[in-house]
Order: C-alpha cells, then sequence, then structure tokens
C-alpha cells in the first residue's frame, strides 16, 4: 500500500523488543495507563443504570439486578474476551484495533478491503469515544462537590467552570510532555482502587445480602420482568467496562501478563467490590440511588476521596490522549491519514509524543461538549456507543486470527467470534435507543473521519496510478542515460518516490530543466512494515541498478517515527558511503487539481487537496537537513 508521500506498507517480521522493567514495576504502570478509563466508571456506571430502573419498581430486584448484570459485563467482556482470547491476538507485542487489522491483512493471502474499512471503521470510533472521556470521567468526579457535607448547595455552581479550567490545563500541558511524572499514575491509580475497595467493603457489611448480586439470576430475572426497559437498561450497564479496549490497545507497552496479573488481582477485585458496596449504600438507603459512589463515601474522609477521585479522571484522561496520539501515529505511518506533526516529547522513553492538531481538535471538542451537555449524567447518554462498535470490529478482525493465525477449522472460528459478537451486537443495539440523547455525537464524528480516511487513502492510490502512468522504468532511463549522457556534476543526490522501480518525478524534472545528473543517485524508498517495529539489521536494503543509479529501501514499522538521516547511516555497514552534509534531497511535490470528469467526486477532491494542503512538510517529518532539499513540482489532476 502506498500513499502520496512516497510511503509504501510491506509486510515484515519483528519481535518486540525486550524490557529491562520488572514484571511488578509494569502491572503497576499498567494501571495507570489501562485501567484508568475503567477505573473511573463507578462514579457514573451504576447511578445511571438505577436512573433508568422503573419507577416504582422493587429496589431490591433492581439493585441485584444491576450488580449482576455489571459484574457479569466484568466477567465476560473484560476478562473472558479480552483477557483470555483478544490478547493472544498481539502483532508481534502490540495490540489495538490498527495493530489487529495490520496483522490480519500479512495472515490472508492477499490484502482485504473488508479488513481495511473494519480497521478505518474501528480507529474512527476510537476518536469518538476518547474525545468524551475526559469530559464524561473530570464531571463525574468534580460533581461530587455538590454533595460535600455541609456545603455542597454553595459548590454546585463551580463544577462546570473547574471541570473547565483541569481540562484546558491538562491538554496545554501536553506540549511538554508527561514523561516525569507518569511514573506517579501507577501508584495513584493503585491507591484509587484500593479506595474503591476500601469503601466497598465498608458498605457491604451494612446489606450483606448484595453479595446475592454475583450471580446471573437476577441478572436475567432483572431483563426479564422489565422488558424493553431492560434492554435500555444494558447500555447503562455497558458504561461499566468503557475503557476495557485499553487492555488490548496498551499490551504493547507493558506486556501481555503484567496486564492481566493487574486486571485479575487488584482491578477487578476492586471493582466488584465497590459495586456491590454501592449496591448495599442503595438497598440500605434507597434515595442514595441518585449518586451512590458519593452517598457511600463517610464524612470524615469525603474531601481527601474527592480529591483522589479528581486526580484519577486527570490520569484517565491522559491516559486517552495519550491513546489518541498514539494511534494518530499508526494511521499516519500505515498511509490513513496525511503527514502530521508528531513531536517527541522525551528523548529516552519511547512512545513519549505529541501532536498538536490532534491535540486541539480533542480540546475544542471536549469544551465543546462540557457546554453542551454540562453534566455528566446528559454526556453519559453520549457515551458508550464508540466503544461497542470499536469492540465489535475487534472481534470480526478476531475471526481472521482464529482462522489463519491459530489455524482452527471455521466452525470453531465463528463460535468464537459469534459468541463474542452477539454480546456486541447486544450491548451495540442497547446503545443505539440512546442515539436521541446524545449517542449520535460519537457516530457522527466517526463517519467525518471515515470519510477522511477514504478520501486520503482513494486520492492517494489515483495519485499513485497516474504518477506510475506517466513515469518511466528505470532500468529504461538508465539506457536511454548510457546512450546520451547528461553533464555531470559531483556529489550524491538521493530521490524519494513510493515506487522504486520508475524514475522518480523529481529525477525527471530535474534531467529536463537542469540537464544534470549528479555522480551518485540514490532512489530512495520509505516501506512501513504490518508489524510495529523493524530491527535495525532489517533496516535498510540496498540494491545496485548501475553505476549511476542505486536503490535504497528504508522500512519502519508502524510504531516508529521515520529518521532518514539517520537510516542513512546504516548505509556504511552495507559499503553505501556518503557524507549527509554533501548531499542533496530531491522531493518532488504535487500540485493537485481537482476534476469533476475522473477520480472522485468534485467535493472529494477538494477535500483531499485540503489535506494536502495541510500536511505536514516531508522535509520536516523524515527529519532531512532543509539545507539540503531541493523540491521540484508538478501538476496533477484528481
Amino acid at each position: 500500500m502506498a500513499d502520496p508521500t512516497g510511503v509504501a506498507v510491506e509486510a515484515a517480521d519483528e519481535p518486540h523488543g525486550a524490557r529491562k522493567e520488572s514484571f511488578w514495576a509494569l502491572a503497576l504502570g499498567s494501571v495507570g495507563v489501562v485501567f484508568g478509563d475503567i477505573g473511573t466508571s463507578p462514579l457514573y456506571a451504576m447511578r445511571e443504570a438505577l436512573g433508568h430502573a422503573r419507577p416504582g419498581g422493587s429496589t431490591e430486584l433492581a439493585v441485584l439486578g444491576v450488580v449482576s448484570l455489571i459484574s457479569w459485563a466484568l466477567v465476560l467482556i473484560v476478562t473472558v474476551k479480552y483477557v483470555v482470547f483478544l490478547m493472544r491476538a498481539d502483532n508481534k507485542g502490540e495490540g489495538g484495533t490498527l495493530a489487529l487489522m495490520a496483522l490480519a491483512q500479512r495472515l490472508l493471502p492477499r490484502r482485504s478491503a473488508t479488513v481495511f474499512y473494519l480497521g478505518v471503521v474501528g480507529a474512527a470510533l476510537f476518536y469518538g469515544d476518547g474525545i468524551i472521556t475526559p469530559a464524561v470521567s473530570v464531571l463525574g468526579a468534580l460533581e461530587g462537590l455538590a454533595l460535600a457535607p455541609g456545603i455542597g448547595h454553595r459548590l454546585s455552581a463551580w463544577v462546570l467552570p473547574l471541570a473547565a479550567v483541569i481540562l484546558i490545563a491538562l491538554f496545554m500541558a501536553q506540549s511538554r510532555g508527561t514523561a516525569r511524572i507518569a511514573r506517579y499514575f501507577g501508584p495513584i491509580t493503585a491507591v484509587w482502587f484500593l479506595t474503591l475497595a476500601g469503601l466497598g467493603l465498608w458498605h457491604i457489611a451494612d446489606a450483606p445480602s448484595i453479595l446475592r448480586g454475583l450471580s446471573p439470576y437476577y441478572g436475567v430475572l432483572f431483563l426479564t420482568k422489565n422488558g424493553l426497559l431492560g434492554f435500555a437498561i444494558l447500555g447503562s450497564v455497558f458504561l461499566a467496562v468503557t475503557g476495557a479496549e485499553a487492555l488490548y490497545a496498551d499490551m504493547g507497552h507493558f506486556g501481555k501478563n503484567p496486564i492481566r496479573a493487574a486486571w485479575l488481582f487488584l482491578v477487578l477485585p476492586c471493582l466488584l467490590l465497590n459495586y456491590l458496596g454501592q449496591g448495599a449504600v442503595v438497598l440500605r438507603h434507597p434515595s442514595a440511588r441518585a449518586n451512590p459512589f458519593f452517598e457511600m463515601v463517610p464524612d470524615l474522609v469525603y474531601w481527601p476521596v474527592l480529591l483522589l477521585a479528581t486526580v484519577a479522571t486527570i490520569v484517565a484522561s491522559q491516559a486517552v490522549i495519550t491513546g489518541a496520539f498514539s494511534m494518530t501515529q499508526q494511521a499516519v505511518q500505515l498511509g490513513l491519514f496525511p503527514r502530521i506533526d508528531i513531536r517527541r516529547t522525551s528523548e529516552t522513553q519511547a512512545g513519549q509524543i505529541f501532536v498538536p492538531q490532534v491535540n486541539t481538535f480533542l480540546l475544542v471538542g471536549v469544551l465543546i461538549l462540557l457546554v453542551t451537555f454540562q453534566t455528566s449524567h446528559n454526556l453519559s447518554a453520549a457515551y458508550g456507543i464508540a466503544v461497542t462498535g470499536a469492540m465489535f470490529v475487534d472481534t470480526l478482525l478476531f475471526y481472521v486470527i482464529v482462522r489463519r493465525m491459530w489455524r482452527r477449522p471455521r466452525w470453531q472460528a465463528l463460535l468464537a467470534a459469534g459468541g463474542f459478537g452477539v454480546l456486541d451486537v447486544v450491548f451495540i443495539s442497547s446503545n443505539l435507543l440512546k442515539i436521541p440523547q446524545g449517542a449520535w455525537l460519537p457516530l457522527v464524528l466517526g463517519a467525518a473521519l471515515v470519510v477522511i480516511i477514504w478520501t486520503w487513502t482513494r486520492g492517494a492510490q489515483i495519485l499513485t496510478e497516474k504518477s506510475r502512468r506517466d513515469s518511466v522504468p528505470l532500468a529504461e532511463l538508465s539506457e536511454i542515460l548510457r546512450a546520451r549522457a547528461p553533464h555531470r556534476v559531483p556529489g550524491t543526490a538521493i530521490f524519494l518516490t513510493s515506487e522504486p522501480d520508475m524514475a522518480p518525478v523529481a529525477l525527471m524534472h530535474n534531467l529536463k530543466h537542469n540537464k544534470v545528473l549528479h555522480q551518485k543517485n540514490v532512489v530512495l524508498t520509505v516501506n512501513v512494515a504490518e508489524t510495529p517495529r523493524v530491527k535495525d539489521d532489517d533496516r535498510v536494503k540496498i540494491e545496485p541498478v548501475n553505476e549511476d543509479f542505486s536503490r535504497v529501501l528504508i522500512s519502519y514499522g508502524f510504531m516508529e517515527s521515520p529518521n532518514i538521516p539517520k537510516a542513512l547511516g546504516l548505509c556504511r555497514r552495507q559499503g553505501l558511503k556518503f557524507d549527509i552534509m554533501a548531499t542533496s534531497f530531491f522531493l518532488g511535490r504535487r500540485s493537485v487539481v481537482p476534476s469533476a470528469q475522473s477520480g472522485m467526486p468534485l467535493w472529494q477532491d477538494k477535500l483531499f487537496i485540503f489535506l494536502m494542503k495541510n500536511a505536514a512538510n516531508p522535509t520536516d517529518f523524515y527529519k532531512i537537513p532543509p539545507g539540503r532539499v531541493v523540491e521540484l513540482g508538478t501538476q496533477v489532476t484528481v
């Protein structure tokens, strides 16, 4: 697969790098990054589910039913689907929708458009979810101010402004990086989970009968007695598992086993205890269903718990923002997005990146959500639909993994994916009922991103095809130059292209207008592998064409940032030596003109041109010294 920046995508194999941290240090680190989102769900999930229960119905059945549904959602979706099964389907140690898409493409005998668009939809839905998480989490914590002992009524007006200030400060701090404070995310979130467990244990003693809620019987009974209303309540129950996909997406940062250990031995028990405690509070005091989490906090520790909840939601929001940056980097490398300015914020820690355009997009989106919805109750109606859609995409791609990577019979692959698929469809259907209340928002946002990705990839394909039709094969050009030798100048010229077998546009223009050929000429192609990383030993491949030309192929994983000068330094090992500061880099710059008669519809042409004009400069993107770059332009219609 190629994009208009001169980047092609091919498959490669590369084991993930060894980890130096201890097992338990990785497990603790994963608590802050992986489980921040799901760890803040107790602030609002139980409240929303009980709030939709039938008025005048049995409080006991409602509480036991909701606790049962939440408990089994955590077991079936998070533990069974993700921890037991999906975490085994890794792409050289990496997880997430795009990594899963790249793995599925690599396993299939030929590239599949279905698999590609599934990955696109999953990535788009991720952004739809990511824009809501910071707003709903921080609001959910700060709404505890309105219930503060003695002065809550005076503080309720400060909830929205404080949430806006905290989130603006969080997004403004992204450009400085989080490397220095990230080490504290794990311990802070671990203390939060232990606090959740402690509060739950404290109140389970008030109504031990709540332990019956661990039985699936009460969940099924509650659904059958409430009919369509019970089905709608599942949409609120799903709020308890939002963030589950992070177990899979962040697998490459911490490894499978540390994440599994953190989930099974800390996170899951603490969440279950807290939901049981909230249920016990409501059984004892039915009026507490309005906000069961903060009603369960004793007055003596109310302010410390409120402060801890706020900090935990900030950590959860940071994890989502970092995830959006990482997803964007993968999408750019895989050719789904145009080149975007991606900055490293740490020279020592991998993955510490900052994407200004995405950061601004998220900040503006979050502030619009705060002003529009104003409470976590209103926001929770918009939350969940994008997550269920992304999880369903994971399930469909999982079928390819079971069939192709694990080499299981078709019936076993259908059984595995079908079982999880039924669960996903049930939750998707229940969340669709919330479309009038706000669930339309992430769907519209996701659809807009799908259109952008579709336009970019289709436009890139058209440009590549036209460029290939108008180009001369490099071997043929070599024979022409041998017969009619142009004027030769000393030095090395490097021509970037996505088609290594064809003469680059910049080379043709240099011969046509400047009528010169350098002493050494390198046709350079940057490939993006369908694996996360590529070893330095496999980074560069050199193929001599003749005395005048050499082909150089540089490969990067989809989680790596390209650095062409650094990669060219590896050429010395293979005998191709040149001074980078005595080398000229020739880049072809296309001036794209819309055409209603060919290619895409006119509106899509204009969108593609807009994306191209706003793409990051290839000189900066590939870390090429600006003083060594020569750009030669050509006009192309799409």
